[in-house]
């Protein structure tokens, strides 16, 4: 009894071979983390796939008989290579359906627009591709491994002869780093892989299924650090609507709808309600609030809410059994070498195949004309048959290109005897020419592997590029300032004489609206000026003489001033801009000694310079005691500046006597094609210098105009614009345009009656297909015309536009051009004429 309790004791005590919780932790989250980044999360750059992937298209292949599979069915042979659940499979398989490259769908797949899930597995379809048949699969050149269980053979990589993993994208979380790849287009790839076995350079952008606009200046060719700016397509309804027409990569409609209600909500944007109508193709219908404007809002959409995302690539793949980050440039270089590699293994099977058939062509020609077979007739043993027939084919053996095998006795021994009843030789010679010829044909492509690649880019392209054109449109945003475009949400009180300013001090006097993302601008009477953010109560400073917003680097608003200087006693007047300070910070506007303070103080918009008369103090030694005092007599400096001297005597007031002119040169507008914007940072094309009240005129295709001021948020879009420039009420316009109904030009001339802004005005015919061809204001137009039936047999001619047709009203119809079959029109530009200078798309 007590050996027996010995015996438990030394069972339970601690053994030698004990692990620390500490020692298993580390082993064991290291084996974790490799198998998650190996086997889960992130794709191999040898065929783009994630495992998960791999085994779902090589299950498919299994059970490939041109039919479409039910999905369940699917996952269910999926699961012999995949050592995990059935839904991961599923969600894997769809989120490749949805890519349509790989897998041909039937039901309902769901919408990655809407974020709509798919309908389950048992009720959807699937199968490869052709296109998936053609570059993904080779029982021949893919190497294979064991399936988890020992069971089945699995693929290692797939064979795939396409940049997939760049033409998919890819998006994997693992243990201490991720992946993203950003989907790129079809079409571009191959062409990129061209260019590279040509060695000639190529870039390579992303574009998204869901369409939009993406800006791609800082895209870093898809390596880490990188970011794209993804838009939504936005376009004005009227003036009281606008609609969506896409969502970013990576949003859904749901989402961008509530991410605008909750902009609105925070005041950021303001709007009556948002619609969703996507059924085919995405369209939200934004309806307005009143007296808000259609331009401010786009620009508050993108600013605000998700119709404007900014996604970071992250290109890393499985290099070698290990994680390596890398570039699109990178993947593609490597996606073209594996591609080469591949034809040239097919290549050289096909070569072997081809010489094996030409040696037993060549063998069985022989043996049946020579007659050979006869030699077998006395034999009596298999030894006796085969050493008669090397025998007979003993003569003939340093015509074969590799040595004659017992095999390949065997396999003569095999041939029927109707097989050589029937034997005709024409025909034997004729298939070994043509063996012959297939060698030479291979070893040719063999020879020119570059050109053989390039060859086989070329035929995907043909056969499956149709169809798989950009999506993304690829634009230069431009930078929405959120305090620009943010409406004005809060109202905003002083208390002059105690110094505070602030949105909750609702019982002191009412400045103005505007929004909580706006800073503010203060001037006090002691000469000091500060900038602070707007918020319920701030301290600015007793005795505030004046509060604006702030507009950071405005050189147009001037504010004139004049004070008296504390030491001296003498006035000073001084014109300055504010164009960038510190936040909170206090600036002394005055010389900076004690019991300075502020006599006079304006602030002018446009640099306006207003006569001011000034009354000195009776008891001063001055025999002109009032006095005049232009400011325009005062350059515009820093704010730092002393000023100068207006008077040495005690001033009793100061009046304004005369508003004043703006002192400024008019302001010059640039516009920008890029983003379709207006600017004054010198983008673009100069349309000239502009005062107040003049306007821009903008000519579409659709043969509208539209006359707009040249407000800085004003937006053009450029894929529907003609021209645009600054308007000039005394030009002619002149226009061709298309009645496509009776295929009829018309030519004519006109003067711009209208005056209403930001309304288009049609002055063509209208109609279904019509469509503006030229428009010019120059002032002896001249058009080149292309006409004829065939490109070779067309005819030029040059029409002076200014003879041809008259100056009638904006709706006139217009003079029909009386040449058929017109092809081109082109305006011949008048490069002597500086002032003429439009900006043209």
């Amino acid at each position: 009894m007590t050996d027996h309790i010995e015996d438990e004791q030394e069972a339970l005590a601690p053994q030698n071979d004990s692990v620390m919780i500490s020692d298993m932790y580390q082993t064991w989250f290291l084996e974790y983390a490799s198998y998650v980044i190996l086997e889960r999360a992130v794709p191999a750059i040898v065929d783009g796939l994630k495992p998960v992937q791999r085994r779902i298209l090589h299950a498919m292949k299994e059970m490939d008989d041109g039919r479409f599979n039910k999905v369940a069915n699917v996952v269910g042979q999926t699961m012999q290579y995949h050592p995990h659940g059935d839904a991961s499979i599923s969600a894997a398989i769809v989120n490749i359906g949805q890519k349509d490259l790989l897998i041909e769908t039937q039901g309902n797949w769901g919408d990655e627009r809407t974020g709509d899930s798919a309908a389950a597995a048992r009720y959807i379809e699937a199968r490869l591709s052709k296109f998936a048949l053609e570059v993904a699969f080779n029982a021949k050149t893919t190497n294979w491994q064991l399936s988890y269980d020992g069971r089945k053979n699995e693929p290692l990589a797939l064979p795939m002869k396409f940049p997939l993993l760049l033409a998919q994208g890819a998006e994997g979380i693992a243990v201490g780093l991720s992946t993203k790849v950003l989907p790129h287009n079809f079409c571009e790839l191959i062409d990129a892989s061209i260019k590279h076995l040509k060695n000639k350079p190529f870039a390579l952008f992303p574009d998204f299924s869901t369409g939009g606009y993406v800006d791609v200046n800082n895209y870093n060719d898809g390596a880490r650090g990188g970011k794209v700016r993804v838009r939504a397509k936005i376009e004005e309804v009227d003036k009281k609507s606008v609609a969506i027409r896409s969502v970013p990569y990576g949003t859904t409609t749901s989402q961008l709808a509530d991410s605008i209600l909750k902009a609105n909500d925070n005041g950021k944007i303001k709007i009556k309600s948002v619609s969703d109508n996507t059924a085919a193709e995405v369209e939200l219908i934004v309806q307005l609030a009143a007296g808000i404007s259609t331009d401010q809002t786009i620009d508050a959409l993108y600013a605000f809410t998700d119709c404007e995302v900014s996604i970071s690539p992250n290109a890393c793949v499985i290099i070698n059994d290990k994680p390596h980050f890398v570039s699109a440039s990178d993947l593609l270089k490597n996606a073209v070498a594996d591609t080469k590699d591949l034809l040239l293994k097919e290549l050289q099977i096909k070569l072997g195949e081809l010489e094996e058939d030409w040696h037993f062509s060549s063998l069985e020609k022989i043996f049946i004309e020579k007659r050979i077979y006869r030699d077998i007739e006395e034999e009596t043993t298999w030894e006796g048959v085969l050493a008669a027939i090397d025998k007979g084919l003993q003569p003939y053996k340093n015509q074969f290109r590799r040595t004659i095998t017992q095999e390949d006795i065997t396999k003569l021994t095999e041939i029927r005897i109707k097989r050589i009843s029937k034997f005709d030789a024409f025909k034997a010679d004729e298939h070994i020419k043509g063996v012959n010829d297939s060698i030479a044909e291979v070893n040719h492509n063999i020879e020119n592997l570059t050109d053989y690649a390039i060859k086989y880019y070329e035929g995907i392209l043909k056969k499956y590029g149709k169809g798989k054109e950009r999506k993304t449109e690829i634009r230069q945003f431009e930078t929405i300032q959120a305090n620009t475009v943010a409406i004005a949400n809060v109202k905003l009180y002083v208390n002059w004489k105690e110094g505070f300013v602030g949105t909750g001090l609702k019982k002191d006097e009412f400045l103005f609206d505007c929004s909580d993302l706006d800073q503010i601008i203060v001037f006090r009477k002691d000469g000091k000026m500060s900038v602070s953010k707007v918020s319920d109560k701030t301290f600015v400073g007793k005795d505030i003489l004046h509060v604006d917003i702030f507009k950071k680097n405005d050189e147009r608003t001037t504010y004139n001033l004049v004070y008296l200087d504390g030491k001296s006693g003498i006035a000073y007047g001084k014109r300055f801009n504010v164009t960038g300070v510190t936040r909170d910070k206090e600036y002394d506007l005055t010389k900076g000694n004690p019991n300075s303070k502020v006599l006079y103080f304006s602030a002018n918009p446009n640099g306006e310079a207003e006569i001011i008369a000034i009354t000195l103090s009776p008891g001063s030694k001055a025999r002109v005691k009032n006095l005049d005092f232009y400011f325009e007599s005062l350059d515009i400096k820093g704010r730092g500046a002393g000023g100068n001297q207006v008077s040495k005597y005690p001033i009793k007031s100061i009046k304004l006597k005369e508003k004043g002119k703006s002192t400024l040169s008019a302001l010059k507008i640039w516009f920008d094609p890029n983003t379709g914007r207006l600017n004054k940072e010198e983008h673009g094309t100069l349309l000239g210098r502009f005062d107040e009240g003049d306007k821009i005129i903008a000519f579409y295709k659709d043969g509208s105009y539209e006359l707009t001021d040249f407000e800085l948020s004003n937006r053009f879009e450029t894929s529907d614009t003609l021209l645009i420039e600054k308007f000039r009420p005394e030009q002619v316009i002149s226009a061709i345009y298309l009645d496509a109904a009776a295929n009829q030009y018309y030519c004519k001339r006109f003067l711009i009656e209208t005056q209403t802004l930001k309304n288009k005005f049609l002055f063509i015919k209208d109609g279904t297909g019509n469509e503006l061809k030229l428009v010019s204001t120059l002032s002896e137009p001249n058009a080149i015309i292309r006409s004829g039936k065939k490109k070779t047999d067309w005819i030029e001619e040059q029409i002076a536009l200014h003879e041809y047709a008259e100056v009638t009203g904006w709706k006139a119809v217009g003079k029909k051009l009386s040449i058929a079959d017109i092809k081109e029109i082109a305006l011949v530009p008048n490069i002597d004429t500086e002032t003429e200078s439009p900006t043209l798309f």
